[in-house]
């Protein structure tokens, strides 16, 4: 079985707020969605969410804020997961809430190294 990391993109918009109620709603979707790929023996890793707060570093330890240059959208997080071919992960990827959100999930297939 093979590793995909399933990378989870949102719009950039601060003046997007949930209430309580839509965010407990939101967290159940995840743990719902996640826990269906782990109990299907799937979820390789768990992931995490990623902060707001980021640099880039560039060439030339040319330093700059933001993981962005002039995006609207940015990467909030990741898993990985088991699958046997890219079309499986990226079944899996159909299930994500980010979907429900007008986000997007990247699909990409992780190269194992020997160290």
């Amino acid at each position: 079985m093979n590793e995909f990391t399933l990378i989870f993109r949102n719009d950039q918009n601060p003046d997007v707020k949930f209430s309580p109620e839509q965010m407990q709603g939101v967290l159940q979707q995840w743990r719902d969605w996640m826990g269906g790929i782990a109990a299907q023996n799937k979820l390789a890793n768990p992931g995490n969410r990623l902060g707001w707060d980021a640099k880039t570093v560039r060439p030339n330890n040319v330093v700059t804020d933001g993981p962005y240059a002039e995006i609207k959208e940015m990467i909030s997080g990741f898993i990985v997961v088991k699958a046997d071919t890219l079309d499986e992960a990226t079944e899996i990827a159909k299930g994500c809430p980010v979907l429900k959100m007008n986000g997007s999930v990247e699909v990409r297939s992780i190269i194992p190294t020997n160290m």
